[in-house]
């Protein structure tokens, strides 16, 4: 994730339509009860486990059958409590990390830990790993390495059906979008309106909010033709909000992961390396059978999935 503030919006926005979906996604629980066995299911994909990436693990996890995960929950889409008051989990990053598991013969057990203490807590020992949206840069790589599995920025959210037909940030120029205030997106839009006057076409009416949900408001009342939001964020809002009916994601192909898109990683002990290299096998492998797709698409953003799995992808 690139903010704190992006984390919050994203709890307060999808608490309750999260509550609401987790009730049919039952195979994330069959994960956890299957993880480090032979074979699961997760989000309808059977993984088997690979015996020479098994063999390839640091001694210390093959003989306790276990990669120590934190994660901080909830964050939708990535990691939420499959019921609100239990501490069962599920959220992308879940299902991501009972594949990874199974692919590797041990259990990815994830516990909770504030965010801002996971890279300590990582480098105490405490936790193997971390699946947490985490955002991959230098800063972090300095202390953890990075196995990056998705690219993520801004997105656009329109009403069902796109009737004003908004394929680009140049399509919100002279239009009402709905934003909240203080957000990075808001950054994105302001940083935009040069970009619209030298095209000739009028600036974007940005209609800012105090929350993320007073935006989804005003979009859903029709006061505007767009919401700019992170596009995680996005996805899952279409995936959820009236069952799917009420809104889409705009996919501009010139920026697939959203506007200003990072790479988000799985962090890893600088202690591990035989661990780093073995996660980013077996999330290769994840991607070429098909996998990762179907885990991303069941959170509805299967467009920030990684084509390919890299190494502390951040550059600057």
């Amino acid at each position: 994730m690139n903010t704190c503030l992006s984390r919050n919006l994203i709890i307060a926005l999808t608490a309750a339509t999260a509550l609401a979906t987790l009730t049919s996604c039952s195979d994330s629980a069959d994960a956890a009860k299957s993880a480090g066995g032979e074979q699961i299911t997760v989000a309808g994909a059977a993984v088997t486990k690979d015996t020479a990436l098994h063999d390839a693990l640091p001694d210390a996890i093959k003989k306790s059958g276990t990669v120590r995960v934190a994660t901080d929950v909830p964050y939708a889409p990535f990691e939420m409590f499959v019921a609100e008051g239990e501490p069962e989990l599920t959220g992308l990053d879940y299902d991501l990390g009972q594949a990874l598991g199974a692919k590797l013969g041990v259990k990815f057990d994830f516990a909770p830990q504030k965010f801002d203490g996971i890279v300590p807590a990582i480098q105490a020992g405490k936790f193997d790993a971390a699946m947490s949206a985490m955002t991959d840069n230098k800063e972090r790589q300095a202390v953890v390495d990075f196995v990056d599995y998705s690219v993520s920025g801004s997105g656009i959210m329109v009403a069902k059906g796109n009737p004003e037909k908004i394929t680009t940030l140049d399509d919100l120029c002279g239009k009402k979008a709905a934003v909240q205030a203080a957000t990075n997106q808001l950054d994105l839009l302001k940083n935009h309106q040069a970009k619209c006057k030298a095209a000739g076409r009028g600036e974007i009416d940005i209609q800012t909010f105090p929350k993320d949900s007073d935006a989804q408001l005003a979009l859903r009342s029709g006061k505007v033709v767009a919401q700019v939001q992170t596009k995680p964020a996005a996805g899952w809002t279409a995936k959820t909000a009236d069952g799917g009916n009420a809104f889409q994601v705009v996919d501009d192909p010139a920026a697939a992961g959203g506007y200003g898109a990072s790479p988000n990683g799985i962090a890893v002990s600088k202690k591990l390396p035989q661990l780093s290299d073995a996660i980013h096998k077996a999330l290769q492998a994840l991607i070429d059978d098909g996998t990762v797709t179907k885990i991303f698409d069941r959170y509805g953003v299967a467009s920030i999935a990684v084509k390919e799995a890299t190494k502390n992808a951040a550059v600057d």
